[in-house]
């Protein structure tokens, strides 16, 4: 189903582009929690390469439990290891100064639930967007029929398989352009014009 889309951590353009163009989109909640997905991480571009960042997790019920279900670790200082990465990665792009602060609360809040964390995520992309689009939950679980339903198509990134038109990335002068990183990648480097980006996206 296509309304239906995967809870994501800074959710990628894909993702954001198709978000705001469903009809009453739900974000689902009462899946089993699949391992190594956008739920839990995105991609950035670094001086040095590409680099995923991943929210460590608790399985409250194991392997089966439930995305609403799951928690946030915070044995290890995440929230420290993604700022600092973000901050090193996007601190000279023309907006960083501008939105940083307004996501920089993610990086020092206690979220209980991954659902909560990326709650405030995909709440922070739309009043950068200054777009307004209601977010809603699953109620219950709708079985999903092929690989073209959201939950499963946009759960591992494959940009390879897109061609996404160029926009500035800071690191373009060592690196090659790459499609489809966290939004973020595009807000920090194209700032207003990202909402033209995203409508015009195929």
């Amino acid at each position: 189903m296509n309304n239906i889309f995967p809870t994501s951590y800074l959710p990628d353009i894909q993702y954001v582009a198709l978000f705001l163009r469903a009809e009453a989109p739900q974000i689902e909640l009462f899946e089993t929690f699949p391992k190594q997905t956008c739920r839990n991480r995105c991609n950035v571009m670094t001086a040095n390469g590409l680099q995923t960042l991943t929210v460590p997790v608790i399985r409250t019920c194991g392997n089966h439990t439930l995305t609403k279900d799951i928690a946030i670790s915070y044995r290890e200082p995440w929230q420290q290891t993604h700022r600092r990465c973000l901050e090193a990665a996007y601190r000279k792009t023309p907006y960083f100064d501008h939105y940083f602060p307004h996501l920089e609360k993610a990086f020092s809040t206690r979220f209980d639930t991954l659902v909560e964390l990326n709650l405030f995520c995909l709440n922070f992309i739309f009043k950068i967007l200054k777009v307004k689009k209601e977010i809603k939950y699953t109620e219950n679980f709708s079985p999903i029929a092929d690989s073209s339903d959201n939950r499963v198509a946009l759960s591992k990134w494959t940009p390879e398989k897109l061609s996404f038109p160029k926009y500035y990335q800071v690191f373009e002068d060592r690196q090659r352009f790459v499609p489809n990183l966290s939004v973020i990648d595009l807000l920090f480097n194209e700032g207003p014009e990202s909402a033209v980006y995203l409508e015009h996206l195929p």
